[in-house]
């Protein structure tokens, strides 16, 4: 998505200054991945910032009802300023480039485990210890899910590598290996 990331990116590389700037750097980020499952979980509330037919200030009168007490002010300005520039329907990709932006200034790997069942504790903490070989860093951020049809195991993505050690992935190498053979 380049032309996403030339309208998402001058944003979110402004907020993480003025965020830097105040140092709520920390506090933010917390916030963003706040916002963005907020902004996951209510397709009713995107629809309705993102439509054309509700008027600028009755969307930053909702932005602020809804945000005043959960983000810092420097947030709820982007929020508004989004509103004002027509462009709350990317908050969410704003809100994305901006994390991107903080892990790699940090060098934060992300990664997604993807699991037949939840995660124990223990369980996610030797796939972290495996993590930060594979991601060649010690700070890395984990994102879980549970997908029941990879019947036992699981699936780790890190960047571009994958690494896939669920059980429906041992049947499917092993019936290409079969297929090769017969």
């Amino acid at each position: 998505m380049p032309l996403l990331n030339t309208i998402t990116t001058p944003y979110a590389e402004a907020f993480l200054q003025v965020a830097e700037a105040r140092k709520e750097v920390d506090q933010v980020v917390e916030q963003a991945k706040a916002v963005l499952a907020l902004w996951a979980e209510s397709p009713e509330l995107r629809a309705a910032l993102a439509s054309p037919v509700l008027e600028v200030e009755a969307k930053k009168a909702t932005l602020e009802k809804l945000f005043t007490d959960q983000v810092t002010p420097s947030f709820l300005n982007l929020l508004k300023l989004l509103a004002d520039r027509q462009r709350i329907g990317v908050l969410d990709s704003v809100l994305e480039r901006l994390l991107e932006l903080y892990r790699e200034q940090n060098g934060i790997a992300l990664a997604t485990v993807t699991s037949a069942e939840a995660l124990s504790e223990e369980q996610l903490g030797r796939i972290t210890t495996q993590l930060k070989a594979v991601a060649g860093t010690d700070q890395v951020e984990i994102n879980t899910a549970v997908d029941p049809s990879l019947i036992g195991g699981f699936v780790l993505k890190v960047g571009s590598k994958v690494i896939d050690a669920s059980l429906s992935g041992q049947v499917r190498r092993l019936g290409l290996a079969l297929a090769k053979v017969s």
